[in-house]
């Protein structure tokens, strides 16, 4: 059922809390336009009252309206985020709460990378990266030289992008250190060594190289802050870093086969190259366990180093969670075999599902709590994974997805904010001088450690805001997850219930169980057994549910999308499994032939909220269902038939 606590929380699916959007907007417009005549109240007028009599004015108006209102008519064609018959991509209304503070401080234009440019959002930016740290369990008291942080990006792939950036840096720190001939105990004698270590103990030797450089006097301090510079492959580069250091080699990146492809395009951007990312096998779409570990002694064997394992918080085509505990635990006992390295939770979907878990006083609930609120979620193991976050070293979760704000809030966010040092750039004209020892001060100037030249402060106004009215726990924020769960356990109900019902025309069953909120379909007509077929079959039920230029949104009934499973991909012993359920014949995927070298499923998401709108007696889920199963009939009686 609907929780009534969201009622307030969207402008809704028809629009019902339009009253209280038009309120807030004008009410904080009219207060910007007098923040402007208060600034100094004492200059006069720049634009005369007669001005709006001037033909050349009213000219204007004009065609500011004609384009507006072109631009308007326009956008109606726009995908109807906001209906609960949109099931297709990680998208849904958009929280009242962050949608009014951004068009709030749109006005004023706030530049957050720096404070000379977006002094108010900067702060709320900052705050924000330490509400998220406390949702995924980090410690967030800023008195605290490892206390956590996190900044926003314009999305997920920016956040990845960040994650190699910060691993890589604090991983050939010490090298640098070494060749800087830099003296102290924890420092190991060799290269290899060095460069494998855990990445606590890379920061704790971060910090006692501060310590004692600062320590120094000044002219002292500045030679050797240039010595260590200069030897660091933030300066070098990387051909002369490992030209230098040729005990070693570019380290490897693990990523599971399901990890989104921003992570090969991260490789290349970092110029440590596509060769280098290693894919991990899957069981369910979930990472091995087991085939990471073998993985690790054979780079162990092979005296390769690793600088970053991946475990995906929500995979974006399945909706499945990796063992994030099996991964940490895996990082701590090759560490202490002297192969350290840092693990990064991808975590851009499912990253909003911790404050479900999450209580208001920051502990983790009970798996026991949690399943008496649902029927089949958390999974013993997804609970695991959820609860291993706070052991990681980075974060990426995007606000603009699950946290239902608006387009592009990404957010990048490390366990130990000491790190961040080493992504620190100077521009004279831009940035402070060094040695501010105050959290927020310090990160005011945050265009120095993060990839953008420039970013929305509105965007980080609509991000605080949204978690300071709904915070990260289960009794505020949680409650909007929660229906999403509980839309997802409908969802798979209804599909075995299809599965039973249209079993003499139509196989039907979720390849999959998710651990979230996104959950596909896999479909086959009876007695057909050739893979081409069947993809041809589901290619024409998704031209009925996909996304037409030339078609209004009145016109469809449903959205939803698709995606394809590739054995590879998915396993040998997983696809057999699949295709036995829809009664396929695994020799007709054929590798190269077109349309039958994977399975085309559908793919939902069920973010929105009101799915199951018991006030109206309405469940949008079983509708869905009704309109497939009809559609299925239609395609199967105009011929899509074995």
């Amino acid at each position: 059922m609907t929780d009534p606590a969201l009622y307030p929380c969207f402008l809704g699916p028809y629009g019902e809390n339009d009253g209280l959007l038009e309120k807030l907007v004008v009410e904080f417009l009219r207060d910007h336009v007098f923040w402007r005549r208060n600034v100094h109240p004492e200059d006069p007028p720049a634009i005369p009252t007669s001005a709006t009599l001037r033909p050349d004015f009213q000219a204007f108006e004009a065609r500011l309206r004609r384009e507006l209102h072109a631009l308007s008519a326009a956008l109606k064609r726009s995908v109807p985020f906001h209906s609960p018959r949109y099931l297709g991509h990680m998208v849904s209304d958009l929280a009242l709460p962050g949608l009014v503070a951004q068009v709030l401080a749109l006005p004023y234009n706030p530049n957050n990378v720096t404070e000379e440019a977006g002094p108010v959002t900067i702060d709320l930016e900052i705050r924000a990266g330490l509400q998220l740290a406390h949702m995924l369990g980090y410690g967030v008291d800023t008195s605290r030289a490892d206390c956590a942080f996190g900044h926003l990006t314009s999305g997920g792939t920016v956040a990845n992008y960040q994650a190699l950036r910060l691993a890589l840096a604090l991983k050939a720190f010490p090298l640098a250190l070494r060749a800087a001939d830099f003296h102290d105990p924890a420092l190991p004698e060799d290269d290899y060594a060095a460069f494998n270590l855990h990445p606590q103990a890379a920061i704790a030797l971060l910090q006692r190289a501060r310590d004692a450089v600062a320590a120094l006097a000044p002219e002292e301090r500045r030679q050797w802050q240039q010595r260590i510079e200069s030897q660091r492959i933030e300066h070098l580069g990387q051909v002369e870093f490992f030209a230098r250091h040729r005990q070693i080699a570019p380290p490897v990146v693990l990523a599971p086969l399901t990890a989104h492809y921003s992570w090969s395009k991260g490789m290349k951007l970092l110029g440590l190259g596509r060769e280098q990312l290693l894919q991990v096998p899957e069981r369910g779409m979930r990472m091995d366990a087991q085939a990471l570990v073998a993985q690790l002694e054979q780079l162990q064997r092979e005296r390769r180093s690793v600088l970053l394992a991946v475990a995906v918080l929500g995979t974006t085509e399945f909706g499945t969670i990796d063992p994030i505990h099996a991964v940490v635990a895996a990082r701590e006992r090759f560490s202490a075999q002297g192969l350290g390295f840092a693990v990064h939770v991808d975590a851009a979907w499912g990253g909003y599902l911790a404050s479900l878990l999450r209580q208001q006083d920051g502990g983790l609930r009970p798996l026991a709590e949690l399943r008496r609120e649902f029927t089949t979620f958390p999974s013993e193991t997804t609970h695991a994974a959820i609860a291993a976050i706070g052991q990681c070293d980075s974060v990426t979760v995007d606000p603009h997805k699950l946290g239902f704000l608006p387009y592009g809030a990404g957010a990048f966010i490390c366990r130990d904010q000491r790190a961040m040092g080493l992504l620190s750039e100077s521009a004279d004209y831009v940035f402070a001088e060094e040695g501010v020892d105050d959290y927020f001060r310090r990160y005011r100037q945050l265009g120095r450690y993060i990839p953008e030249g420039s970013k929305s402060g509105a965007a980080a106004a609509a991000v605080y805001v949204t978690h300071r009215v709904m915070p990260l726990d289960a009794a505020h924020f949680g409650r909007m997850v929660a229906a999403t769960i509980r839309s997802t356990e409908r969802f798979i109900d209804h599909a075995r219930h299809m599965s039973e019902t249209t079993a003499a025309r139509v196989h039907a069953c979720v390849p999959f169980a998710p651990d979230s909120n996104l959950v596909c379909l896999a479909l086959n007509p009876v007695g057909n057994r050739d893979v081409a077929v069947a993809n041809a079959f589901v290619r024409r039920l998704y031209e009925s549910l996909r996304i037409h230029h030339g078609r209004s949104v009145q016109e469809q009934e449903f959205y939803a999308s698709m995606t394809s499973l590739h054995a590879q991909a998915v396993g040998a012993e997983d696809m057999a499994d699949l295709l036995a359920r829809l009664d396929l014949d695994p020799a007709t995927l054929r590798a190269g032939h077109d349309g039958a070298d994977r399975l085309f499923i559908l793919r939902h998401t069920l973010m929105n909220p009101f799915l199951l709108d018991d006030q109206n007696g309405i469940d949008y889920i079983a509708r869905y269902f009704d309109y497939l199963q009809r559609r299925c009939g239609q395609l199967l009686d105009e011929g899509t038939s074995p």
